[in-house]
C-alpha cells in the first residue's frame, strides 16, 4: 500500500466516504504524496508520452500560432503567454525557439508557466534557461499578472478531477470511496440521491461532471474576456457531454485500476469539450471549435513544417519525421493500453479556441467538415 493510500484511509475512517473527485484529486496533486508533486511522468520512462515529447513541429507550430493570433489583437505592447501544466517545458522551448523569426513578438511577450509541481519546476527551468525573453512560475491563474493574454494548455484539462453519479431507482447517486475490509478502496453510492441532476438514463448510467475543469474554464474566460487575447486547449475528449465512466490510469504505460495505486499511477477522465465550451461563452468569451488535432494540426501547417525539416534531415531522420507526423495526425484506430483499440491521436484529441470579442477566429479552426 502506498503512503498516499495510508493517508486516504485514515481520511475516510475518520470523515466517511469521499467522493471520487477528491479522492482523484488527492491522487494527483497532495501536497506530498501527489503523483505530479513527487516525479517527472513524461516519456518512455515515465507513464504517459505527450504530444510535445513526439516532436518538435508540435510546439513550433503552436508559437507561431501565437504569433499570429499576437497580430490579430493589433500587436499589444505587453504580453502575458502562459502555459497550463507545461510538463517539462518542452512545448514552450519549442514554441519560443520558432518565434525567433517574429522578433517583435518576442520583444513584447513575457512567459507565465503555471505548475504546481517542484520537480516539473526545476525541468521546466532547465528547458527555458536560455529562451531569451522573460519567464515567471504561477500556482494559478490568479497568479497571472493582468493584461492582455495568450494561454496555452496542451494535456491539463483531463488531469483536473470529475465527479461521478450513478442511476439509481430513487435518482441519481454520487460515486463515494470506502475502505474494504482486504485493504483495498471500493467504489459505492451515497445513499441519498442529488436533488438538482433531472436527467432520465437507464439504471447504472454514469454521468461524469467535471465541474473543477467548468469552473477553471469560466474564471480562464473571464480574463480573455477582460483583458483581451486567447486560449488553445488540445486534449483528449469528446465534442458533446455523454454518459459514461472515462476515467482512466496508467502505470508505466499500462492501464490500472484508479483505485490501486494512488500517487503512484497518472488518473485522468476524457475532457467534456461541450461544457468547456459554455463555461467559455457565459462568461463573456467566444468559442471556435473543437476540431480534430488533425485537422488543427494540418491547417496551421503541420504537413509544410515536415517537408522543411526532412529537406535538412538525414534518412534516419527523415523516418523519425514521418512517424512523428503519422502519430499526431493519425485517425484510424490503434492500439492503446493494454492492446485495446482507439481512436488514433490525431482524431482522439481536439483543439479548442477561447478567444475575446476583439480577436477573429485563430487559424486552425476553419470549417473543414469535421
Amino acid at each position: 500500500m502506498t503512503e498516499l493510500a495510508n493517508e486516504i484511509r485514515v481520511i475516510i475512517d475518520t470523515e466517511g466516504p469521499m467522493p471520487f473527485d477528491r479522492f482523484m484529486e488527492l491522487c494527483l496533486a497532495h501536497p506530498k504524496h501527489g503523483y505530479y508533486i513527487t516525479r517527472d511522468p513524461f516519456g518512455a520512462d515515465g507513464d504517459f508520452v505527450t504530444a510535445p515529447e513526439i516532436s518538435q513541429m508540435f510546439g513550433e507550430l503552436i508559437g507561431l500560432w501565437a504569433a499570429h493570433v499576437w497580430s490579430t489583437m493589433d500587436y499589444p505592447e505587453r504580453l502575458q503567454l502562459v502555459e497550463l501544466g507545461p510538463g517539462r517545458g518542452t512545448l514552450m522551448a519549442d514554441a519560443l525557439r520558432a518565434c525567433r523569426v517574429a522578433p517583435e513578438f518576442l520583444a513584447a511577450i513575457e512567459v507565465t508557466m503555471v505548475e504546481t509541481s517542484p520537480i516539473l519546476r526545476e525541468r521546466q527551468q532547465e528547458a527555458l534557461a536560455d529562451c531569451g525573453v522573460p519567464v515567471s512560475w504561477a500556482f494559478g491563474l490568479d497568479d497571472v499578472p493582468e493584461g492582455p493574454l495568450i494561454v496555452i494548455a496542451n494535456e491539463f484539462f483531463d488531469a483536473l478531477p470529475v465527479r461521478h453519479f450513478v442511476r439509481a431507482h430513487d435518482g441519481w447517486c454520487e460515486k463515494l470511496i470506502g475502505n474494504g475490509a482486504d485493504g483495498r478502496f471500493f467504489a459505492g453510492m451515497a445513499a441519498n440521491p442529488e436533488p438538482l441532476i433531472r436527467a432520465d438514463a437507464p439504471l447504472g448510467s454514469i454521468l461524469e461532471i467535471g465541474a473543477v475543469s467548468h469552473q477553471y474554464m469560466n474564471a480562464l474566460a473571464i480574463k480573455i474576456a477582460e483583458f483581451g487575447g486567447a486560449a488553445l486547449v488540445i486534449d483528449y475528449g469528446h465534442t458533446q457531454t455523454c454518459l459514461g465512466d472515462t476515467v482512466q490510469a496508467l502505470w508505466r504505460h499500462q492501464p490500472i485500476s484508479p483505485l490501486e495505486a494512488p500517487g503512484e499511477c497518472d488518473v485522468t477522465a476524457h475532457v467534456d469539450f461541450a461544457s468547456l465550451a459554455r463555461a467559455a461563452e457565459a462568461s463573456g468569451a467566444l468559442v471556435s471549435g473543437p476540431v480534430k488535432q488533425a485537422s488543427f494540426l494540418t491547417q496551421i501547417g503541420l504537413h509544410h513544417r515536415a517537408d522543411a525539416l526532412k529537406r535538412r534531415a538525414d534518412p534516419a531522420q527523415s523516418l523519425d519525421i514521418d512517424r512523428a507526423l503519422a502519430r499526431l495526425t493519425a485517425t484510424e484506430p490503434e492500439a492503446g493500453a493494454g492492446g485495446k483499440p482507439v481512436p488514433g491521436m490525431g482524431a482522439l484529441f481536439k483543439a479548442m479556441a477561447i478567444t475575446s470579442s476583439n480577436v477573429p477566429p485563430p487559424p486552425g479552426f476553419e470549417p473543414d467538415g469535421y
